[in-house]
């Protein structure tokens, strides 16, 4: 080996000593690391698309689920396949409170947007959005890309993991789930194990096997804090999500169906014994369904289905069941 050539050769790698140690800076933790590779994961239907435009609206208020305020709201870009912009993404935002302002997209009105398409990565240089969600991931890897191929995939998931680091970017990567039983959680996604591998955190989104109407949350890897426990959302009547916090259920077990009876069903029989005896005050039966384990919007949907009475007396209300109709004798309708 020549001199120069010797010279070369030690240009090309780098020591370690002079590589100076940074923090890992986090957009939520121990679950969205910032300028890193997340993937949420989940059965269709299963809310991955509400949480996630969930999370872009509470950015952009300088919020984040059971977080004290953030220094100050941020940016958000989103590039979504499935859904509309203008009927069904944009209300849903709206309707979580989100600063619309603050959220940008890239139309694809004349080609699909690919992953390593020079126009994002100049959005992110521009924008510096705190946060990229892309829904879904095998919608963005290009024609050419066989998301079920290693060799195919590594070489759009390296890219988007520079571009994360590069621009400081957290970018969450929404993902179907396939139908094998029998695997673990983190070996259901769609596609190549490479596209799991180069996540540094997955999150699995599923109903509470228990209630149906909350929403939980669970990380099944964590490459760069311990992992996070199960958090839960309650759906509302508008269809936004409310914060509930911790669950205590494990991440694996979200995939768990049937587990007791159903929570609607729960509920009926609850408020039909609950109210059996004669009408009670509106806050008691909410204490006492809470106790159960009942949630509110579960309480609210069971009530609704069995006609409750709503009755108000001054400043108090009460729940009490619906009068019983009168039985027509059949001879009387003839």
């Amino acid at each position: 080996m020549t001199r120069e050539e010797m010279e070369i050769v030690a240009q090309s790698s780098v020591c370690l000593k002079n590589i100076k140690p940074k923090p890992v800076e986090w957009l939520w933790y121990p679950y969205i690391p910032q300028g890193k590779l997340t993937i949420m994961q989940g059965d269709p239907g299963e809310g991955k698309t509400t949480l996630a435009l969930h999370l872009a609206a509470c950015i952009t208020r300088g919020l984040m689920p059971g977080c004290a305020e953030r220094d100050l709201p941020g940016m958000v870009m989103l590039q979504s396949a499935e859904d509309g912009m203008e009927d069904t993404i944009v209300p849903r935002l709206l309707q979580a409170d989100a600063d619309c302002s603050r959220i940008r997209t890239i139309p694809e009105t004349c080609q699909a947007l690919t992953l390593t398409d020079d126009i994002l990565a100049k959005n992110l240089e521009l924008y510096t959005p705190e946060l990229l969600i892309i829904d879904p991931l095998q919608a963005y890897l290009g024609a050419s890309v066989d998301m079920h191929r290693a060799n195919e995939v590594r070489p759009v998931m390296s890219h988007l993991a520079a571009l994360a680091e590069h621009y400081g970017t957290a970018i969450l990567l929404i993902g179907h789930m396939n139908k094998m039983s029998g695997q673990k959680a983190l070996y259901k996604g769609l596609g190549s194990i490479d596209i799991t591998a180069a996540a540094r955190s997955v999150l699995l989104v599923a109903k509470h096997p228990k209630d149906s109407d909350t929403l939980c949350m669970g990380q099944i890897k964590s490459s760069l804090a311990p992992m996070g426990p199960v958090v839960g959302f309650e759906r509302t009547e508008t269809g936004t999500l409310h914060y509930l916090g911790e669950q205590d259920i494990e991440a694996h077990r979200l995939l768990e169906s049937g587990c007791g009876s159903r929570p609607r069903e729960k509920a009926t029989e609850f408020v039909q014994a609950y109210l059996a005896d004669g009408r009670k005050p509106v806050k008691e039966v909410e204490e006492a369904a809470r106790a159960q384990g009942i949630s509110c919007a579960t309480l609210k949907r069971a009530l609704g289905s069995l006609g409750i009475e709503r009755i108000r007396e001054g400043y108090h209300y009460y729940l009490a069941l619906p009068a019983p109709t009168e039985e027509i004798p059949l001879d009387d309708c003839f």
